[in-house]
């Protein structure tokens, strides 16, 4: 069959909307969190080389125009050193006009890499590597079942970026529930503040049925945050993030007010935005146009 050979559902942050979806692994090596329903029932395994070459093949001859690779799925990086250095020389031998490979890559994959490991993928072209933070509050993390400490994620973080990559992070606004909000606000930006990153993205909670959390939020056992709770929870979250540069970021279609903050110099200004939507002189994203 001609063209890309996926499997499962394929997912990719909104930046590499524009890049060539290479799929190197199958699923998610973690697959507990209770809110995440993308693996659900899936295996988690690399996929064969053969595939992925002939993949690679196939964007050579069809993708001359497009400059990025993201490798799928949840947790690429997970890939023996061996195997990700091996995919990241016949991308730069069969794709010479890719100016930056992407991945997924969880705490637990990012520290299993020595930093000289991770030097090594960035000379081969990884440029960037995204890290699902979701919360900075021990109580959160544990609750939904993320399988790491705050000071493993914070590690994990530091690594990426002493390697020379750049860090892109995802937060998500109502993972805590409605009795954490603020804990899970404040913890999550000092968090980022001594992380760090390039860029940060503060995704809303989208409760999906086929999930633990989706059963939960179903038995009355977790409360879905308003609109309006949500707002504040990211503005306390914006006010507790002190980054040195970088973007903080709320456009991601599941957010109900798009945000895009030049850190630090465009933070006071996003407040001020948060506070005019709280007194309801901003509109906000109707329900119908919010995706996952």
């Amino acid at each position: 069959m001609d063209g890309m050979h996926y499997e499962g559902i394929i997912i990719r942050p909104p930046s590499e909307a524009d890049s060539i979806i290479l799929q190197v692994t199958v699923g998610c090596s973690h697959n507990k969190c209770t809110f995440c329903g993308t693996y659900k029932g899936v295996r988690f395994r690399i996929k064969d080389q053969a595939v992925i070459d002939r993949d690679i093949a196939y964007a050579a001859r069809n993708f001359p125009f497009l400059r990025r690779v993201f490798l799928t799925d949840g947790d690429a990086l997970i890939l023996p050193q061996a195997r990700l250095v091996e995919i990241l020389e016949k991308i730069r031998r069969s794709l010479p006009w890719v100016q930056r490979v992407g991945l997924y890559g969880n705490a637990k994959s990012i520290l299993r890499k020595t930093p000289q490991e991770l030097e090594a993928l960035r000379d081969l072209g990884l440029g960037i590597v995204y890290l699902g933070v979701e919360s900075g509050d021990p109580e959160t993390l544990k609750a939904i079942k993320k399988g790491v400490s705050r000071e493993r994620l914070l590690e994990a973080g530091r690594r990426v970026r002493e390697a020379g990559l750049k860090l892109s992070v995802t937060v998500l606004l109502g993972i805590a529930g409605r009795d954490r909000s603020f804990d899970h606000a404040e913890a999550t930006g000092s968090l980022l503040t001594a992380m760090d990153p390039h860029y940060v993205g503060a995704l809303t909670l989208m409760v999906l049925p086929n999930t633990e959390l989706g059963e939960k939020v179903r038995r009355g056992e977790f409360p879905v945050l308003s609109p309006r709770e949500l707002l504040q929870e990211l503005r306390h979250m914006l006010a507790h993030t002190h980054m040195s540069r970088g973007l903080f970021l709320s456009n991601h279609a599941s957010n109900y007010l798009p945000l895009k903050v030049k850190m630090p110099a465009d933070k006071d200004k996003a407040l001020g935005v948060i506070d005019a939507a709280l007194k309801n002189q901003v509109p906000l994203k109707p329900e119908w146009m919010r995706a996952l």
